[in-house]
């Protein structure tokens, strides 16, 4: 079953190659969906995939690349924007 998430990770995670790192991995993943940098110093991002894909990618995005500083992952139920690809947004 398809489902989507809303996700906000906090941290280090502007300038260390997280978008890039989450489109990245969603596409390995074979997830739908976006990543944006925020305003805030955090990243966003809507994840669309099967459920089981979906958590997968919730434990990899505890750990983010290499010179990240994951401190909070929030993922909350979204819902389906019907996404054909995996982007990076501004």
């Amino acid at each position: 079953m398809t489902e989507a998430r809303h996700v906000i990770v906090e941290g280090r995670v502007q300038g260390v190659g997280f978008r890039a790192w989450t489109r990245d991995t969603a596409q390995e993943l074979t997830l739908k969906g976006w990543v944006r940098n925020r305003e805030d110093g955090n990243v966003e991002a809507h994840i669309e995939g099967p459920e089981g894909q979906i958590d997968r990618m919730m434990r990899r995005l505890h750990d983010g690349p290499m010179a990240a500083r994951v401190d909070r992952v929030q993922a909350d139920p979204a819902e389906q924007i019907g996404a054909v690809d995996f982007e990076i947004r501004s």
